[in-house]
């Protein structure tokens, strides 16, 4: 026999970009409003671009029907409750979905009565993101936290403690982890022998973007990186990441050339190059990353379900040491190794 679940009731904190993108992809919503979410008459201040239709562009792409969503989806959920700092901001995003959801003076209070806490940052380093799920965590809520997981690695790893002390799942992964056109790039590498040596183009100089950088560094050459360096004018413009000679993962190491100017689309490219030649990879931009967020959405729908994180958390706290190690690398001018002990994850990650 079947068995048929409830919606998964989700609190969702900070109402910006990213909860817009994946709560359109997980919830049902008026279309026309998420085109034109915020009338003429309101007064916003226009923090996000989804108050501009930002999120409505790159999913309802048939030209001829605004309404008809061109993109992966996951059914499911239904946001109940949501917060932000700004109020009207959170009322204006509410309004989107069906579900009305309930708007909160506090975001502590976006954890009572869901089966999920779902803290978007679009544009954030993660700094607060221990304070904002703590009291999810400490009810023993599942919790997804957007990326980057954190902004320390002692960050981190008080978020690990507090989710393993309460029972609480908890999982965090950036889209381009995730993403299936890089998946399908990564299987082009046996062309090339034995990968030797790699290279990632875009994500920007702050973390916000770094993290991407990082993300899709790990998906297509692996996790298990032992140390760091920096170059460039800003810590997280140019980083090399080393891998200590471990087998199965690039000899001569990953560049990461973040701080590379303008790029349409938030567009991001890979390299690889072994001993049989080099392969290019396209575009992984806004054009394709629904499909990654649809993963996660899928994954995240997997943890509620079954209360087993989808991520592991070694893995996510590495990434968060990668960059907090090569920021220490340009404060020293020396390569920095990592905090954690690195653990190597059988590819495909």
């Amino acid at each position: 026999m079947a068995t048929t679940h409830r919606p998964i009731r989700v609190g969702l904190i900070r109402c910006d970009l990213h909860a817009m993108y994946y709560g359109a992809l997980m919830c049902k919503h008026d279309p026309l409003l998420l085109r034109d979410p915020i009338a003429p008459a309101q007064s916003l201040k226009g923090k996000y671009s989804w108050e501009t239709g930002g999120a409505h562009f790159y999913f309802y792409t048939h030209y001829a029907d605004p309404t008809h969503i061109m993109v992966p989806t996951v059914d499911g959920f239904t946001i109940t409750k949501v917060w932000d700092q700004d109020p009207d901001l959170a009322a204006a995003f509410a309004n989107v979905f069906d579900s009305k959801p309930q708007v909160c003076k506090q975001y502590k209070e976006v954890s009572d009565e869901v089966d999920l806490v779902f803290i978007a940052d679009c544009n954030g380093d993660g700094s607060d993101h221990l304070e904002l799920a703590t009291p999810s965590l400490r009810k023993g809520v599942p919790t997804f936290i957007d990326k980057p997981f954190a902004y320390t690695v002692k960050d981190a790893q008080a978020l690990i403690r507090l989710a393993n002390r309460h029972g609480a799942p908890m999982m965090s992964s950036s889209i381009l982890l995730q993403v299936p056109q890089a998946t399908q790039f990564r299987d082009r590498f046996p062309e090339l022998g034995k990968v030797e040596f790699g290279t990632v183009k875009g994500g920007g100089a702050l973390m916000a973007g770094h993290i991407h950088a990082i993300s899709l560094a790990v998906h297509l050459f692996g996790d298990g990186v032992t140390s760091v360096e920096s170059m460039g004018p800003t810590p997280l413009a140019h980083v090399f990441l080393d891998y200590g000679g471990k087998p199965d993962r690039p000899k001569q190491g990953v560049v990461l050339n973040c701080d590379v100017g303008g790029s349409p689309h938030c567009a991001m490219y890979a390299s690889a190059y072994g001993a049989k030649g080099a392969c290019h990879s396209p575009a992984f931009d806004d054009w394709v990353f629904p499909e990654g967020a649809a993963k996660i959405a899928a994954m995240i729908k997997k943890m509620v379900r079954t209360r087993q994180t989808q991520v592991p958390h070694t893995l996510m706290l590495e990434l968060i040491a990668i960059a907090e190690a090569a920021r220490h690398a340009h404060e020293t001018g020396k390569r920095v190794y990592l905090r954690t002990r690195p653990t190597i994850t059988p590819r495909p990650i």
